[in-house]
């Protein structure tokens, strides 16, 4: 006869390797605890590879090389396309894995068809999320040189014309945050509350 061990152990789901970006680490651990996806483990490669994205291919695969070393038979990649021109599609191809839908974390945090429905609407926007509120100086104003050099503002941002953040928590601190980011780089400003879209979605189907 089955004990209630084994039983449990047949029910529960398969433990999940998720290797994530850094930049939304504390949004998958929030639609985790949201959902009690308890079987999900979280390993986040380093946020700022985004301003050095050829780094991110290589981390992902050194990644799932090392889970699969740990035992983990499912693997997920909690990555959009971030940059990569299509790489990171191809490295899951190779190693039969699949990531979150979308182009980047605006698309899949806004809904990749709510996204795109508004791309010629938004064609001259430049975008945050929380963690890029939270972040501006480090991942924006001083990987640009901003700081040290403000006369290089209108020659980055000149072609935009508004700066929207898709905010995934109601958070004044963070809404006001974005509205000086906006006033730095001389834009208007457009706020959109997204929630984390299709990133529940994705974890849970993982």
């Amino acid at each position: 006869m089955e004990n209630a061990t084994s039983a449990r152990e047949r029910t529960q789901p398969k433990k999940v390797h998720v290797i994530g970006c850094g930049a939304i680490a504390r949004e998958i651990l929030a639609v985790c605890e949201a959902n009690k996806l308890e079987h999900i483990e979280l390993n986040c490669l380093p946020a700022i590879w985004h301003n050095t994205p050829e780094k991110i291919v290589p981390g992902l695969r050194e990644a799932i090389a090392r889970a699969r070393a740990d035992g983990f038979e499912r693997v997920f990649i909690a990555y959009a396309d971030c940059g990569t021109g299509g790489l990171i599609d191809r490295l899951c191809e190779e190693e039969g894995v699949t990531r979150i839908p979308g182009p980047h974390c605006y698309s899949f945090f806004a809904g990749n068809a709510d996204f795109a429905s508004r791309w010629d609407d938004d064609l001259t926007a430049f975008f945050l999320t929380d963690f890029l509120a939270r972040q501006f100086e480090a991942f924006i104003v001083e990987p640009l040189g901003l700081d040290r050099h403000p006369e290089l503002r209108d020659m980055y941002f000149g072609h935009y014309r508004k700066l929207v953040y898709l905010s995934q928590l109601e958070d004044a601190a963070l809404q006001e945050k974005a509205r000086r980011a906006a006033d730095y780089l001389g834009l208007d400003y457009e706020y959109r509350f997204t929630g984390y879209g299709d990133l529940t979605r994705s974890l849970i189907e993982a």
